[in-house]
């Protein structure tokens, strides 16, 4: 049995979801992070620390110790492509540090947010080799596998095994308190039986990605606190990060892009919306702050936390402006967004399951400060500067101390190790593994001065460049992210050629990027584009951003006929029909019981888009969600009667469709956020006798959720029913036929 090196500290590694650098009040943000204060107050706080811009790359580096396209994720797992640099597959020639810490005596266990699983591995049928569980090294995982989930309504796994919530929301239901419960109870079961062996826990919360969903009573805590608007609280940030001394003295604040609008230029409607969407994402924010605190609370009570390495990474990129300028919650039955007063009147059930929201660009823009830049632009220090803390009582001796140095998550790996006085291994399974690129930044704990060993770092996100050299940066923006839109669909398109202008900063001295020295220093220029060059196709970062166009959309492509039993659950989109766009046929055999039946036979999405079909009453209903609304819907006119029935309904889009070679990136893109609106003429029948037509306004829809035969798993695709609405008679088979998608 391997054992850990001598007074080895447990590690535990906390990762937050997309925050901007100036978001806390431990660096001069305006939202109150108590548990981070704590924290910080037992450690280092650093200000010169960097992220990859986007979720599944910045994972990737952390958790492995090299950039993130060395290990196939220079884009999320949902948009891979077939380039080494892209494909989400973790290459054998490297080791995780889960992994490594594991074959050197430690026990170790994720909870949480997982988004470095490749897509076409995410079913009952495997393979499992990339999984939490698999190659990256953890013994135990508890969470979701994807880039957002519903924090009322999760997809989770237990390890490989799909697993439904331990309750509803109206019992108290709420994903970040249940995996800080599932990581205090490992930790409970860690100690009983294995005290004296040290343990990795990598705990990374869903929040604060969109939805934004969060209890009402801590959403109060912050009515008001945003009225001001974006353009003062960015100010207020900016001068309380002064005060602070968490930016240097010569920082400047850097200007409003002239592509967002003021705030003084917003309606008095818009800007009771846009304050209301912050107070939300505040709220957010602080309830996920109290579960770190309650989860490192054990640590204390358990008498462990001297020798417990913290790390907390409030953001695994800048601020996300992927709610466009006005945000993003209720919905039109064809996609489109209603009007300001509408959305304003249901503005009180925001936080809520009712509404997959995200504030507006400006406030991700505000909570930068004072940098240029949010999530997805790696031109600029916005979406890539994060606040680390680090805190080891019995090692670091400098109590809420300030550190300057640059450093990178792929820094974090050799930070452990040598924390942990293990040597990583040069070679695994009889594969040599490539050196670290991250350097350790255990020599700041004692010299607060020292220089960066950390001199060089390329970044690039969505066809954003940047190059960090010993204090200069160069970088290439190739649009503003908050024109982009649903970021999916920019990742899934590629960008165009770049022909944008580059810029440059001496950082040294320039700490907010607010100088732009391109044209007096062109030489310099030139010196960093042609590194920039280099360090690219090193790491496999060329071409920059592919798109998906030349890979498979999942494993159904071709498929028309897809059959299932009772019992069946839990199918991922990408495994299932897609049955918001073309004709298809459902089939149903089963069986009413006398007295008989209630319940789902089959439903697909859940509250934000779907399709179900339903016994309520005793009658037969056949339903379809888009966008959270209703959009077309039969109900028989007599109840279901008892015995063997088949029932088939039958859905023909009231437009032509498209033949030819499938463009991947529109399928995706359809699939994710919804296309155009696809009216279709829906009928029922019944043992071969017709029981039901409609017209459906719209079936074009964005299923976030799964397919399910015999109940409803997730959030309800129609009110009508509490999920799980488990169907009481029997279901024999459930069959769908549909056109497939053409091969591409």
């Amino acid at each position: 049995m391997p054992q850990a090196p001598k007074n080895a500290p447990n590690i535990v590694v906390i990762l937050i979801d997309d925050v901007g650098f100036g978001a806390t009040n431990v660096f001069g943000g305006p939202i109150s992070t108590p548990d981070l204060t704590r924290l910080a107050g037992t450690g280092l706080r650093y200000n010169n620390f960097h992220v990859n811009a986007l979720c599944s790359p910045s994972r990737a580096s952390l958790l492995t110790g090299y950039n993130d396209r060395q290990v196939g994720f220079g884009n999320i797992e949902e948009a891979a492509s077939k380039h080494p640099g892209y494909n989400t597959v973790l290459p054998t020639n490297v080791t995780p540090i889960a992994e490594v810490l594991k074959e050197h005596g430690y026990n170790t266990a994720a909870f949480g947010k997982w988004h470095n699983t490749p897509y076409w591995q995410i079913s009952a049928a495997g393979p499992f080799d990339l999984w939490p569980t698999g190659r990256w090294g953890f013994e135990h995982f508890y969470g979701f596998l994807a880039a957002a989930d519903n924090q009322y309504y999760p997809r989770l796994y237990r390890d490989q095994t799909p697993v439904e919530p331990s309750s509803t929301p109206e019992q108290g239901y709420y994903f970040t308190t249940d995996i800080t419960n599932e990581a205090i109870r490992w930790m409970h079961q860690h100690d009983a039986v294995a005290h004296d062996k040290p343990f990795l826990i990598y705990y990374a919360t869903g929040a604060t990605h969109e939805p934004h969903h969060v209890p009402k009573e801590w959403i109060a805590k912050y009515k008001g606190k945003f009225d001001q608007g974006w353009d003062v609280i960015r100010q207020q940030s900016f001068d309380r990060q002064k005060a602070l001394g968490v930016i240097p003295a010569n920082a400047e604040l850097t200007p409003r892009p002239s592509t967002l609008p003021a705030w003084d230029s917003l309606s008095p409607d818009e800007k009771k919306l846009l304050a209301h969407q912050a107070e939300v994402y505040a709220a957010f924010t602080e309830e996920t702050d109290q579960e770190v605190g309650r989860l490192l609370a054990t640590l204390r009570e358990e008498g462990i936390s001297d020798n417990t390495l913290v790390l907390e990474i409030f953001g695994d990129n800048g601020g996300s402006a992927e709610g466009g300028f006005l945000g993003k919650d209720v919905k039109n039955p064809d996609g489109s967004t209603p009007d300001v007063r509408t959305r304003l009147a249901d503005s009180d059930a925001l936080g809520s399951e009712l509404y997959f929201n995200h504030y507006a660009a400006a406030w991700a823009w505000a909570l930068t400060s004072p940098f240029q830049g949010t999530k997805q632009d790696a031109a600029h220090l916005g979406g890539t500067t994060d606040p680390l803390v680090i805190s080891w009582p019995a090692r670091i001796h400098d109590a809420n101390g300030l550190r300057g140095q640059f450093g990178h998550l792929n820094d974090i790996a050799p930070t452990l190790y040598e924390a942990a006085g293990i040597t990583p291994p040069s070679r695994t399974a009889g594969i040599e593994q490539i050196p670290l690129e991250g350097k350790s930044l255990l020599y700041t704990f004692d010299h607060p001065d020292a220089p960066s060993r950390h001199r060089v770092q390329y970044f690039t996100t969505s066809g954003n460049l940047g190059i960090y050299s010993d204090g200069w940066w160069a970088g290439q923006l190739a649009q503003e992210t908050w024109e982009v839109g649903d970021n999916r669909v920019y990742l899934a398109r590629g960008v165009q050629p770049r022909t944008h202008p580059w810029e440059l900063y001496r950082l040294s001295d320039d700490y907010s990027q607010a100088h732009d020295l391109a044209a007096k220093y062109p030489e310099k220029l030139k010196e960093l584009q042609a590194l920039f060059q280099k360090e690219a196709i090193r790491n496999h970062a060329d071409p920059i951003r592919p798109g998906i166009d030349a890979y498979p959309l999942g494993t159904t492509t071709g498929q028309t006929v897809f059959t299932y039993r009772s019992g069946v659950d839990r199918v991922s989109t990408r495994f299932a029909p897609d049955l918001g766009n073309d004709p298809y046929t459902l089939s149903a055999d089963v069986d009413i019981p006398a007295g008989g039946a209630q319940g789902v036979i089959f439903a697909e999405g859940g509250r934000y888009g779907g399709v179900a079909l339903y016994v309520s009453n005793g009658r037969l209903v056949y339903e379809v969600n888009a966008h959270g609304v209703r959009t077309g819907q039969i109900v028989t006119s007599a109840p279901l009667p008892v015995g063997k029935r088949h029932i088939v309904v039958t859905v023909a889009p009231e437009q032509e469709r498209k033949t030819g070679k499938t463009d991947a990136a529109a399928e995706m893109i359809r699939r994710w956020v919804g296309g155009k609106p696809v009216p279709a003429a829906v009928t029922l029948s019944v043992d071969g006798a017709p029981a039901g037509q409609a017209h459906f306004s719209n079936i074009a829809l964005s299923s976030k959720e799964t397919l399910d035969i015999g109940r409803d798993l997730g959030s309800a695709v129609s009110p009508a029913y509490t999920v799980p609405a488990a169907f009481t008679g029997h279901i024999d088979k459930v069959t769908l036929t549909t056109p497939g998608l053409i091969n591409q």
